[in-house]
């Protein structure tokens, strides 16, 4: 992870602190606001507003009467439902894990999920409390899902559950299981994931989604090998982007590349766009892809979140309609530009946590529109059959200031800005229906509509017909049902909205307007409040122009885009620059992208900064690296078998190579991606990529090693089954001995076989592997993947473990069950330099006590 000499760009503690409110509590101030509940986002509770002790704080309330006028008004539930849906939004959302299926414990951990947690606590439950038992998700494959019914009291009131949360606490913090949203789970099951494809998750923090999408590729995988596909995780916000790389972080994959760019903006590296030569940028075979598109895009867009209501109720205070309206025009954005990066017969998955239409329904809807038949939405209801969802909404109505719309002629003329075509289901204006339908009378259209034959949602501006039901809302002729929501009441989750988008072929040409061919930019409110939302008809037709055809991962991104006064989160758009169009300002001062050799940021209409091409200022280059005495060293001192593919794949984030603290280890689909990237000039903005395989020992006792780099615990699952050299296999005891006691002398170790051995090894990095049952002979102990070992470093007279307390403590707990009777033997064989300093310790303290 990278950041500038002078800046700082790690996630710190305080980043946590920041901002944040107690979602649990609220200030009775809040109760005395109005009940329009508009958006506060701003209002910080001051610094005693935390402290629960504080009399002026009370439980926070689970209601809002502009959220419950809008939800029975959409219809998102029938009327009868809707107390039992209320009611299950107001409950709290139980716990849900899922078991990450590429760990070597998986099977144990299902096990003893199966066998010790649920049959423990169904007989805890039998004492007069209710408590359900943990159970898998019945729709999650394999079992590898669970749901848990119990609230953070409960886990730390009982002892049984206490144990339950601890393990999960444990096995989350090292990468074994993730704790995850049940309904979070789904998004990533749609997308069909393979081995072989190239996936982009384009608002990819926390991470729990991209972990899901790794495991996927890596499932099918052999041990030691790696898939021909990878991930790039994206996520514009610097801070949840290191919480990204903290969440998959535990993964130790070497096929996955963290960006952090706006997702509306994500570049395609075209290398053909550059003018970079491949031995210019040390590249000695150009890769196979000329072009960064995708076989699969997660497309989990921001949200107003109202879905996840029962894990922070703090929403139930700040919501309000126009949450929804704001987000909906960079929604739109964001999908059209993720299916621009999906290869033609790819998959791309839409999803939300709310269950506004204009943020589901309204925006699925104009992507079609947009696409003109080029992508489709997929039926998916025979997958995962024992999920429940419901279908998508085909009517809907937009709530503004207090109103209810119809549709777009309903629209006030100083409300067209905020409010545009697409919110409304058919997407469409009374002047689109009369440009197109101008053959048709208006007499012969009422006739029509009220014969039922109405096509495609046609509205009328005539006031005669304004009271008819039928044109009271719009209805979308698109096959919206295909779209899923997935109800909180229907298997106590959460709430979210899913569509499965499929390209059937390349998307509509869109051709630029430069400034000189389009003259003056408009002033009218009406133009302006397309470009808000993106619906310029020009951008979405073929137009004339004199300007040269945009590539198609280009084509679908408008040119200029208002930010919505309702929220800061919808970001300013701005056009993804094309270097064959110059530079030129326009009269409304917006700066466009040049073709030049700066390595700086633009200046976007005197706001926003968009780096066009180049380095990346204040983030750590991505170099390969390419010392082939310090290379060697390693092959050497390691014995790397030749049939790994060591050269070629390593990289550092450091541009003095001679000063190298880690080397990371990229799989050949990443190196790829980053020669592609090198040759289009650095278009992508990198956070983190590969796995950490390699780190230069400082100690002073490194200078007398023959290698001072040391394997890291990240990269050793991965070269572990490669490695000939500096290898020691321990036995049951002496294993523990090194996990419970960190250091211990060549003298204490139990078995002579091991002392003799570590004794002989080089000066260094050595690997401890646990010798299995009953193969007590190291030179027909065969070592892979699912071997446990750890790293140690071999001094002068003893064996230091190098991996973290957490990691030891997890591999303890994990030793094979029917060796606890060597176990429980081996404190009674404690090594004498152990007990040494144990007696030490217990005469002080004797000392310390007589003294007082």
């Amino acid at each position: 992870m990278g950041g500038g000499r002078n800046r700082s760009s790690r996630t710190q503690r305080r980043h946590f602190k920041q901002g944040r409110e107690n979602v649990w509590k609220r200030n009775k101030s809040d109760s005395e606001q109005q009940p329009d509940n508009q958006d506060n986002n701003n209002n910080n509770p001051d610094e005693n507003s935390n402290n629960p002790t504080n009399p002026t704080w009370e439980p926070l309330t689970t209601q809002n009467p502009s959220f419950d006028e809008y939800y029975k008004e959409q219809g998102v539930v029938a009327a009868e439902e809707w107390d039992a849906f209320m009611e299950c939004l107001r409950a709290a959302l139980p716990a849900a894990f899922r078991i990450n299926s590429s760990s070597p414990f998986y099977n144990d951990i299902r096990s003893q999920l199966e066998n010790d947690f649920m049959k423990s606590l169904l007989a805890e439950g039998t004492d007069g409390s209710e408590m359900e038992a943990i159970r898998p998700l019945p729709w999650y494959p394999d079992n590898l899902a669970w749901h848990s019914n119990f609230s953070r009291k409960q886990l730390r009131k009982n002892h049984t559950l206490e144990r339950f949360h601890s393990f999960l606490k444990l096995e989350n913090e090292i990468g074994n299981i993730t704790r995850q949203e049940a309904v979070s789970m789904v998004p990533p099951l749609f997308l069909d994931v393979c081995p072989h494809h190239f996936v982009l998750d384009m608002c990819a923090a926390p991470g729990s989604k991209t972990f899901q999408l790794l495991e996927m590729i890596h499932q099918l995988t052999s041990p030691g090998s790696l898939p021909d596909g990878l991930v790039v995780a994206n996520d514009v916000d610097i801070q949840r982007c290191n919480l990204l790389i903290h969440q998959t972080k535990r993964m130790s994959t070497a096929n996955l590349i963290v960006t952090t760019h706006e997702a509306q903006h994500f570049p395609s590296c075209h290398h053909n766009r550059s003018c970079q030569n491949a031995s210019e940028c040390g590249i000695v075979k150009k890769p196979d892809i000329s072009q960064l598109l995708f076989d699969r895009v997660l497309c989990d867009v921001p949200c107003s979140g109202d879905g996840t209501l029962r894990k922070a109720p703090d929403i139930w205070r700040k919501w309000n309609p126009g949450m929804g309206n704001g987000l909906h025009g960079l929604q739109i954005l964001i999908a059209m530009r993720g299916l621009s990066l999906l290869k033609v017969g790819g998959r791309m998955v839409y999803s939300t946590c709310s269950m506004n239409p204009i943020e589901n329904e309204a925006v699925v809807a104009e992507i079609l529109r947009r696409c003109k038949g080029s992508v489709e939405l997929v039926d998916v209801s025979s997958e995962l059959p024992q999920l429940v969802r419901r279908p998508g909404l085909k009517k809907w109505k937009v709530r503004d200031k207090g109103l209810w719309l119809n549709s777009y002629r309903d629209v006030p003329e100083n409300r067209q800005a905020a409010v545009v075509p697409s919110m409304f289901p058919t997407g469409r204006t009374f002047e689109d229906i009369s440009d197109n339908d101008c053959a048709i009378s208006t007499e012969e259209l009422c006739t029509k509509i009220s014969n039922g034959n109405s096509e495609d949602g046609i509205e009328l501006e005539d006031d005669s017909v304004a009271n008819t039901n039928l044109l009271d809302v719009e209805e979308s002729t698109l096959p919206l049902e295909h779209c899923m929501r997935i109800a909180p009441h229907d298997q106590n989750t959460g709430a979210f909205f899913i569509a499965v988008l499929h390209k059937i072929s390349a998307l509509p040409a869109v051709q630029k307007k430069s400034l000189r061919s389009t003259g003056k930019l408009s002033s009218s409110k009406n133009v302006q409040a397309q470009n808000a939302t993106c619906e310029v008809k020009e951008d979405t037709d073929i137009v004339e122009v004199t300007d040269g055809p945009v590539s198609e991962a280009d084509a679908q991104v408008p040119e200029t885009v208002a930010v919505s006064s309702h929220t800061d989160e919808m970001a300013e758009a701005v056009l993804d620059a094309d270097p064959s169009i110059p530079s030129e300002e326009n009269e409304a001062g917006d700066i466009q992208p040049s073709n030049g050799n700066k390595s700086g940021p633009d200046v976007v209409g005197g706001k926003r900064k968009l780096q066009v091409q180049g380095k990346w200022i204040g983030v750590d280059p991505v170099i390969f690296y390419r010392d082939d005495s310090i290379v060697s060293k390693i092959k050497e001192f390691y014995g790397i078998k030749e049939s790994f593919p060591f050269n070629g794949h390593l990289v550092t984030r450091n541009s003095d190579t001679s000063h190298v603290k880690r080397i990371y280890y990229v799989s050949n689909s990443v190196k790829e991606v980053l020669e592609l990237n090198l040759l289009a000039g650095q278009q992508l903005k990198i956070a983190s990529v590969g796995v950490k395989m390699f780190e230069r020992q400082t100690s002073k006792e490194s200078t007398a090693s023959p290698c001072s780099f040391r394997i890291s615990s990240e990269g050793l699952p991965l070269l572990l089954p490669h490695v000939t050299k500096q290898i020691l296999y321990a036995s049951t005891v002496d294993f523990k001995h090194l996990l419970q006691y960190k250091s211990i002398k060549f003298a204490d170790f139990t078995d002579a076989e091991f002392r003799s051995q570590a004794s002989n090894l080089s000066l260094g990095c050595c690997i401890v592997v646990l010798i299995k049952d009953n193969e007590k002979a190291p030179d027909t102990y065969q070592v892979d993947a699912s071997s446990t070992a750890i790293g140690c470093w071999r001094g002068r007279n003893s064996i230091s473990v190098m991996v973290t307390a957490i990691d030891c403590q997890e591999l303890l707990e994990r030793m094979p069950m029917h060796l606890e009777t060597d176990l429980a033997s081996s404190e009674e064989n404690k090594p004498s330099s152990v007990q040494a300093a144990e007696a030490v310790v217990e005469m002080k303290d004797a000392e310390i006590k007589e003294e007082n």
